[in-house]
């Protein structure tokens, strides 16, 4: 790293600072979740995205948080699982296009549908937790 890069570092380190920060809080906890959205959608999900260690990094700090604050019940089914998760941040059903619209994920926690590998792949991802959560 040059010396413009450093200065250009250190000159905005209180806006990056908030998102390599564990969180202490729920407050802090939401900011994060919302930060990593915004840094997905800008292309942080694309592996090869410069974006994509960022997203990595604060996808680490909110699992840390998660499983010293909510950890997950041992022996919970794919549909007890994304039932868990949805309320822990806070979602409804129209907020998780990863199982697909509104009707689809009702089915999925009514127990009228199965979570297939594609929705299980991608609501790990989302969750940052493992695939086995969602397909067993």
């Amino acid at each position: 790293m040059n010396n413009a890069q450093l200065d250009s570092a250190l000159a905005h380190w209180s806006y990056v600072a908030p998102l390599l920060t564990p969180p202490t809080n729920d407050a802090e906890y939401q900011a994060l979740v919302k930060s990593l959205d915004i840094i997905l959608d800008a292309g942080g999900a694309d592996e090869s995205h410069p974006l994509a260690s960022l997203a990595a990094m604060v996808g680490d700090l909110m699992e840390a948080y998660e499983s010293g604050h909510y950890p997950l019940p041992e022996a919970m089914t794919a549909t007890e699982a994304l039932a868990f998760l949805m309320a822990q941040h806070g979602l409804r059903q129209c907020d998780i296009p990863e199982v697909g619209n509104q009707a689809k994920v009702s089915e999925v926690l009514a127990g009228k549908r199965s979570i297939n590998l594609r929705q299980a792949v991608a609501l790990a991802k989302r969750f940052s937790v493992g695939i086995e959560v969602f397909a067993g």
